[in-house]
């Protein structure tokens, strides 16, 4: 595989993958109570706690996504 082919695989992982974040944030902004009672069902979780789960989710998401997509595409981008 070429340097191009894995900046293009790169690049695309990175679009995917803040699409999905950028999905799961509005569904969380837009559905927060019909997904609170939907967990509520199967856990005995206080809605603090649903919050701080997903706040935290989101944020360990963001992180990996810029350590295994936007960092190598970048050094690969700058270096090449």
């Amino acid at each position: 595989m070429t340097i191009d082919g894995v900046l293009a695989m790169l690049g695309w992982c990175a679009v995917l993958n803040l699409g999905l974040l950028l999905c799961w944030f509005l569904l969380f902004l837009l559905a927060h109570d019909r997904l609170y009672r939907l967990h509520a069902r199967w856990f005995q979780l206080g809605e603090a706690q649903f919050d701080a789960i997903h706040y935290g989710g989101m944020a360990a998401y963001k992180i990996a996504i810029l350590l295994f997509n936007l960092t190598p595409y970048l050094a690969l981008r700058i270096a090449g």
